[in-house]
């Protein structure tokens, strides 16, 4: 395979000196000071497991969900390989293609679409995914891990068909959003006769924090999200409830070291929520809005102490959302959740069509997704403000080593 003639950081030149280039391209996508360090920020695309899962969350979003159109394995093969060898070129600051967006015979289409022509890596990740559906139509149902199948339908889910599910995924965050539609848009012109894009999901401002070393962000509901996330700095919390363990599916070893991505598209009703008092809007959520901390306590990351009793009623409310999906109720499982804030213009009523697109990654979604949904979807006080209209459950293969393509370990 020959070296991309073309690298969008051949054209920055590299270093801090090409901060001035990047910010000319990313000016009003991010400060001066995160153009300068997305320059030379860049992450591995092969591993033990796949990038984009542990990896500290970028802020910005484009997940997109594929239908085969084609049944013939060795053609899902070729376009795995075909996928592999494009995302580790993008993932770099490379072109899509080997020979890049403007060095091809000019009397054919290139091979790469151009527009990331000049921006950096920009901490892009790739992270791909095989729905329920994939299995059946390769015919590869007795390799299908036995908790992958569609997610139930819970209690107040609005879900709309054209909205959910998938063959395939693709997930690629990044820290300037251009970069981010480059590689989706890439991957599904390479997928071309393939497999076709069935829906997609732009977001930015990521709702959830995978490291340490980030601060807890908001949601669309002004509240700080995932304080308590699983974080990259945690190995042994994250061996237990994101990866995959070799024993956990004899029908599906191949899948060790992978993990199961659930994603749930959430409207917010935004101007419902605005017009609720401060204090109401807190006991729904069980924290603080300002610093985040749970009612009764004063910091974001003290403990909730749902004993704690205000007058004659608990001062974390029962129906509150901080409670339900607390570990302490549910056999302490806990899952890495990747959601970002998305904002799709105005509905025909003419309310903001936005809210959070949740991604979350688990061990198995029978013991650590499907029972916290069911207990929010009956009891949590938010669910009055929020509609999921799109649902999706993909396993996750594990990661990349060299001269491999995703999801080799599964037609090995």
């Amino acid at each position: 395979m020959s070296t991309p003639r073309l690298s969008r950081r051949g054209l920055l030149g590299g270093g801090v000196a090409a901060a001035g280039v990047a910010g000319a391209f990313v000016a009003g996508r991010a400060s001066a000071d995160d153009a300068q360090a997305a320059v030379a920020a860049s992450y591995a695309f092969r591993g033990e497991h796949q990038a984009g899962i542990v990896t500290p969350a970028q802020d910005r979003l484009h997940f997109a969900a594929f239908d085969l159109l084609t049944t013939d394995r060795d053609e899902v093969v070729a376009l795995l390989q075909d996928w592999t060898a494009a995302a580790e070129r993008m993932t770099r600051g490379d072109g899509a293609g080997e020979v890049g967006p403007v060095d091809g015979d000019p009397l054919l289409p290139p091979d790469d679409t151009g527009e990331a022509i000049g921006l950096p890596p920009a901490r892009l990740t790739i992270t791909f995914g095989f729905g329920p559906t994939f299995f059946d139509k390769l015919d590869l149902a007795d390799r299908r891990p036995k908790a992958l199948r569609r997610l139930p339908h819970f209690p107040a889910d609005v879900l709309v068909e054209e909205i959910s599910d998938g063959d395939l995924c693709v997930q690629a965050c990044a820290d300037d959003p251009q970069v981010a539609v480059h590689a989706v848009r890439n991957l599904a012109r390479i997928a071309f006769g393939r497999a076709a894009v069935r829906w997609s999901q732009l977001g930015f401002g990521r709702t959830s924090s995978t490291s340490t070393t980030q601060d807890t962000p908001r949601n669309l509901f002004g509240f700080k999200d995932g304080t308590a996330n699983l974080k990259a700095e945690q190995p042994e919390l994250v061996d237990t409830h994101v990866w995959v363990g070799a024993d956990d599916d004899p029908a599906a070893g191949w899948l060790a070291g992978g993990s199961y991505l659930v994603a749930r598209r959430i409207a917010m009703t935004i101007e419902l929520w605005d017009r609720q008092p401060l204090a109401d809007q807190e006991q729904f959520v069980g924290r603080t809005k300002g610093a985040g901390a749970p009612l009764g306590g004063d910091k974001e990351f003290d403990e909730p102490d749902f004993d704690a009793v205000t007058g004659l009623a608990p001062t974390i409310p029962v129906d509150s959302h901080v409670r339900l999906v607390h570990p302490s109720f549910h056999g302490g499982a806990q899952m890495l959740r990747r959601g970002y804030n998305f904002v799709d213009g105005s509905t025909p009523l003419g309310a903001l069509n936005a809210g959070l697109f949740f991604i979350a990654y688990v061990r198995d979604p029978d013991t650590h997704f499907i029972p916290i949904q069911n207990a929010m979807a009956k009891s949590d006080a938010m669910m009055e403000y929020l509609k999921v209209n799109g649902s999706a459950l993909f396993v996750v293969p594990p990661g990349i080593a060299a001269g491999e393509y995703v999801g080799q370990s599964l037609f090995a």
